[in-house]
């Protein structure tokens, strides 16, 4: 399981200001993820401001757009591609990565990489939060986005 060894955190961040940014595809996925992401938000002390995107490869656009406001401290992008019989997967899960990738390293603004990569359903439901759900990506997502944004502020003060 790929949630082994994973650390116990806690975050506290009043008043960070977070855009979860979430696609709408795999509509029970997805709820689990983003109610995951909300819980630790609120823990946190965050202020969180939802912002819905038709579907994975929308993720980077609309993150960069959040970074490029400055009215948002943190993203996190949350997502589901499942594996198709196409090319499909692979296409839109490299471009979201990348963009993803390349939209914190542009405007140095931290983005909690919630989006999941599986060749089934049943790993996506694993990994989304729900009662039963093994693991919780939505709040590791906002967890590592949280303290991402902490050490930026140690460094740069």
């Amino acid at each position: 399981m790929s949630g082994q060894g994973s650390p116990q955190v806690e975050v506290r961040a009043p008043g960070v200001r977070i855009a979860i940014v979430a696609s709408s595809w795999h509509t029970e996925v997805m709820e689990g993820l983003i109610s995951g992401a909300q819980r630790a938000s609120d823990a946190a002390g965050a202020l969180v401001t939802l912002i819905r995107v038709p579907g994975a490869f929308e993720l980077p656009i609309v993150a960069k757009a959040c970074a490029v406001s400055t009215d948002f401290d943190v993203v996190v992008a949350l997502g589901v591609v499942i594996r198709g019989d196409t090319p499909h997967f692979e296409y839109v899960c490299s471009a979201a990565t990348q963009g993803l990738s390349q939209v914190a390293l542009d405007y140095l603004v931290p983005v909690g990489f919630g989006l999941l990569t599986c060749d089934t359903e049943a790993q996506a439901l694993i990994r989304a939060g729900l009662p039963g759900s093994q693991e919780d990506k939505g709040q590791e997502a906002v967890q590592a986005a949280l303290l991402t944004w902490q050490t930026i502020n140690d460094i740069t003060g």
